[in-house]
């Protein structure tokens, strides 16, 4: 396949899947993700993120846009990444295991009323597994974003996102425009109430 063909298909393969989130079943399940994040907000309560891989990455994104900004200055939103501290991670992999990552930070950062946001392209990582088991424990509301089959996660979760994919990129992509349109609305119902 020649690469000008290979990038076409590429891009084409990103907007079908993309426009599959237009489906009515997709659309509920971003409304009731956002809304829940917004009441958790309103509460004056944080978001807790977590992701391995590309998935640490929008972990990061994520926490980004609530903590700063996404299309208007305005205030803060709390919001922590358990992907962001190296040497925590480190610590915890090297003292007990790369499994404990994220549910040793949640022990020591999640709060009654807070929200925790899994995100995992396969729905399997032990370590997204057993940090969603231990906010299950701390009475932590789950928000899961993972692929089309939703793994282990879909049935753990309080309310699971299922990218339309089963193919990690696709699945990525989706969660990107997902991260992006949460921010949109957190920012229209906190900052503009409505």
């Amino acid at each position: 396949m020649k690469t000008k063909e290979l990038i076409k298909n590429i891009i084409d393969e990103s907007v079908k899947t993309k426009r599959k989130m237009l489906e009515i079943e997709q659309i509920e399940y971003i409304y009731n993700v956002a809304d829940k994040i917004v009441e958790t907000y309103r509460n004056k309560k944080k978001t807790i993120i977590c992701g391995n891989g590309g998935s640490a990455s929008d972990a990061l994104h994520f926490a980004a846009e609530m903590v700063n900004r996404f299309e208007k200055n305005r205030g803060t939103l709390a919001s922590i990444a358990l992907s962001e501290n190296i040497s925590t991670i480190t610590a915890i992999g090297n003292d007990f295991s790369y499994d404990c990552i994220f549910s040793r930070q949640l022990e020591a950062f999640a709060q009654k009323g807070d929200i925790f946001i899994a995100i995992s392209t396969s729905g399997k990582s032990p370590n997204i597994i057993k940090a969603l088991e231990v906010a299950k424990k701390l009475s932590i509301f789950t928000i899961g974003f993972t692929n089309s089959d939703g793994g282990k996660m879909k049935n753990i979760c309080d309310l699971c996102y299922c990218a339309p994919s089963k193919i990690t990129a696709r699945t990525q992509e989706c969660h990107i425009l997902l991260i992006h349109i949460i921010a949109k609305i957190v920012e229209e119902k906190i900052f503009n109430q409505t």
